[in-house]
């Protein structure tokens, strides 16, 4: 990939948006796969077809507090005419024994626990006189009611789940009641994040006549931990391309993708620019979309690991994370789709797009007993982080759309959503 600061394609107009993530998807891959322990492989996307080694249940069980005996000696059972039976043992689970049960007899059983031979239904104790040498039970049961029969959830060598599946705690719960305690995942990405500008302050800290705090390396930070990544947030770099370039080196060791964020425009103390077009890998371009028009992405290092330079106010910087940085993360995982889905939504307000960029307009989202609905909030201001603080979605208006009017259909990417 050859260093560029123009736009694309060569006339001068600005590339789409699809092309630049096209551009960068073909460039950054799956990870590679690795046995990972169970817990650590939360909202991670399986490698491998995962069968059961086992029935669930293991072995039939009972479902209740009870007294397991054999249906035809309890069919008759009233409260006028209870039956009695002999409870000749005791089954609880973890601590029991093979055991049967004969005509006339019953074994106290506790929930959990493996049914003796020959008994076919469990009665509660509610409905007996609770009876520790003989048991009276004043109402019948169904034949088999209150038990759990081997096998009746998974048979052992049913697939529970499929290559490419992400697991989230239900999966895992089944996976561990399968045995499982690793199993073959792409890994997390490790994402180090860098905010430039001479002006940035850490927060906490004294703020001078003309220093803002530094709120970008949190926020993607945030973000990419969202995921599922993992963020290695290294703070602040001011515009000097030589002090850049050594925290770029040190911190390659422990980068499967780095992102930066400002320094991509066209001032004089851009300094990502400034120090990574001197590489020849990385290239700067200008995308048809608002926020969020100056992006760049190359390869650096002799691993020639990804970077995605971001640029630096926070809304662009945010907006840029969710459309180029979300797939590659998600890809880099395994998990699909790449992209946030997007839905469907009734506009609340009027909202005006300029023509020929896709515009990414903050909004509140939101479900009604009248359907979905958006609505605008904050204003259009790529600095502006307390309105972009309040969206829950962005709005998506087309290249070719410069108005929506109230009522209208708007596309909507909900951030905050697991699916």
């Amino acid at each position: 990939m050859s260093a560029a600061s123009s736009p694309d394609p060569a006339d001068g107009r600005l590339r789409s948006v699809d092309e630049h993530l096209r551009r960068i998807l073909e460039t950054i891959g799956p990870l590679q796969p690795y046995e990972q322990p169970l817990l650590e492989c939360l909202g991670l996307s399986l490698c491998e077809d995962v069968a059961s080694p086992i029935d669930l249940p293991r072995f039939t069980n009972s479902a209740m507090d009870g007294y397991a005996v054999r249906h035809l000696d309890i069919v008759s059972a009233s409260r006028d005419h209870p039956v009695r039976l002999a409870v000749v043992g005791e089954s609880a689970a973890g601590t029991s024994k093979p055991s049967a049960v004969a005509p006339g007899a019953a074994i106290k059983i506790m929930t959990g626990a493996p049914m003796p031979t020959g008994a076919d239904t469990v009665v509660p104790i509610e409905m007996t006189d609770g009876g520790n040498a003989s048991v009276t039970i004043f109402q019948p049961r169904d034949y088999g009611q209150h038990v759990r029969i081997a096998g009746e959830d998974l048979s052992e060598g049913d697939v529970v789940f499929g290559e490419g599946a992400v697991l989230g705690p239900r999966e895992i719960g089944l996976l561990a009641s399968i045995g499982r305690s690793q199993v073959l995942v792409r890994p997390r990405p490790r994402v180090v994040i860098v905010s430039t500008g001479t002006e940035l302050r850490e927060p906490g800290t004294p703020l001078g006549f003309d220093s803002i705090y530094d709120s970008n390396s949190y926020l993607l930070a945030a973000a990419a931990r969202a995921l599922g990544a993992i963020a290695y947030r290294v703070g602040i770099v001011s515009d000097n391309p030589a002090e850049f370039n050594d925290l770029l080196t040190d911190q390659l060791v422990r980068a499967d993708v780095v992102i930066t964020s400002g320094g991509v425009s066209m001032g004089n103390y851009d300094v990502v620019k400034e120090a990574l077009t001197s590489l020849g890998t990385v290239e700067f371009t200008e995308v048809a979309m608002q926020p969020g028009k100056p992006q760049g992405f190359g390869v650096v290092g002799d691993e020639e690991t990804p970077i995605i330079t971001l640029p630096g106010n926070p809304v662009s910087s945010y907006v840029s994370f969710e459309v180029f940085v979300v797939p590659v993360l998600r890809r880099m995982m395994g998990v699909h789709p790449y992209r946030r889905p997007l839905v469907q939504a009734m506009l609340a307000e009027d909202l005006v797009s300029p023509e020929g960029k896709r515009q990414y307009a903050r909004g509140r989202f939101e479900v009604t007993a009248h359907g979905a609905r958006v609505t605008p909030v904050g204003g259009s201001g790529s600095h502006l982080i307390g309105g972009l603080a309040q969206a829950n979605a962005l709005i998506v208006v087309e290249e070719d759309e410069t108005a929506l009017n109230v009522g209208d259909t708007a596309k909507v990417l909900v951030l905050d959503r697991s699916f």
